[in-house]
């Protein structure tokens, strides 16, 4: 373990960079990255993860989202890039610079990486979380209207992608977790799809 993640004035230089590579949006912007960092200790304390690990991945997971268009890439490389950049920058070991850099690779639900490491399990299972019950329902919404999405096409995002985040999670913290955020989403569509046909 690298001592210099436990170093405070390290970290605070972490999360320093993190909140200037992120907007003030709900959906992933910093407050869907404070979101994922408290699920994310939640779950390194239940799975016994490297809590300082977790910390660094979780608070640079996203910072390449701002950038995503821009270089037409998936922002999870694009924020492993620049997590590497700044780790190095900060003498932080080859070994834990490694281990992070997976992690936030692997958090992508679209790269489709298998994570290996606990920690990396703890970070994709939190930011996943994330995705799904009363919040994800919230960044579903947010996310259709700035996209310029119908009602059709946002009830079809649930059933392509948020119902199918319970079965994917890596710990058994965070499925017992996803069981009741999964179960208010069930029960959201049923009750919006009963109004909708105005029953």
């Amino acid at each position: 373990m690298c001592n210099l993640l436990l170093d405070t004035e390290i970290m605070q230089e972490i999360e320093s960079f993190a909140r200037k590579h992120s907007d003030d949006s709900f959906d992933h912007g910093w407050p869907h990255v404070m979101r994922v960092l408290h699920l994310a200790e939640k779950l390194a304390k239940m799975e016994n993860a490297n809590i300082y690990i977790v910390r660094t991945s979780a608070l640079l997971h996203d910072i390449g989202r701002l950038y995503e268009k821009e270089q037409n890439e998936n922002h999870a490389l694009i924020s492993a890039r620049m997590a590497k950049e700044l780790l190095d920058s900060l003498n932080v070991c080859e070994n834990c610079v490694e281990e992070v850099i997976h992690a936030i690779k692997a958090h992508s639900f679209s790269l489709g990486i298998k994570p290996r490491t606990i920690e990396a399990k703890v970070l994709s299972d939190a930011d996943k979380l994330d995705a799904i019950g009363a919040v994800g329902i919230i960044r579903a919404v947010m996310f259709n209207v700035k996209n310029n999405r119908d009602i059709d096409m946002m009830i079809q995002h649930f059933f392509d992608k948020l119902l199918t985040l319970k079965d994917l999670m890596n710990t058994e913290s965070a499925k017992k977790l996803a069981e009741d955020r999964h179960q208010f989403m069930v029960e959201f569509i049923e009750r919006l799809k009963k109004e909708l046909a105005g029953t």
